[in-house]
């Protein structure tokens, strides 16, 4: 990872760098070692504020973080602290994608095998799938015509997840589980 300091109404301290360099290897841990990494450090004074900002990039990164304290010492640390929280974030999104899980709002399905007695039940499979968000009246309309007992979908309004089934006379019931 490069790293390049710039000094903005202060002096360029070795001992500054130094410690802004070893506090960055909290960040370069979760780049996995990515040669195309850049890390700018921008430290400043202005009056009595001593600012700090740091931006990353990487394949397909764009990160940056900024604070301002009355010790420079404590602004490095806690704009590496944000750098650090935005880096995990950003790497287990990635992960989630990655695997397919379950994301936020995803749904898990379970596959459900009844034997001849109700004792013998057991889950047989487990699936996960982000509902579409609809409007109450498309889902009623979606219910009808693909013919199923009842739907899973995040409502467009409100932006939970619902579940729309139809009764036996024909009116639509809705579970919406939020308040």
């Amino acid at each position: 990872m490069q790293v390049s300091f710039n000094f903005k109404n202060l002096d360029p301290s070795e001992h500054l760098k130094n410690y802004a360099l070893t506090r960055l290897v909290k960040v370069s841990k979760f780049l996995g070692g990515d040669p195309t990494a850049t890390l700018v450090v921008n430290l400043g004074v202005e009056k009595r504020r001593q600012t700090a900002e740091v931006v990353l990039t990487a394949e397909n990164l764009h990160l940056s973080a900024s604070e301002e304290s009355q010790d420079m010492y404590a602004a490095i640390d806690m704009v590496l602290d944000k750098l650090v929280a935005q880096v995990k974030k950003t790497r287990e999104k990635h992960i989630d994608r990655k695997r397919g899980g379950a994301s936020e709002g995803a749904v898990r399905m379970d596959i459900l095998s009844l034997g001849q007695d109700e004792s013998e039940r057991s889950i047989i499979g487990t699936d996960f799938y982000q509902p579409k968000p609809l409007m109450v009246e498309e889902a009623a309309l979606q219910l009808e015509s693909f013919g199923y007992e009842f739907l899973v979908f995040r409502n467009a309004e409100s932006q939970r997840i619902n579940v729309i089934y139809q009764h036996k006379d024909g009116d639509f019931g809705l579970i919406d589980p939020g308040s």
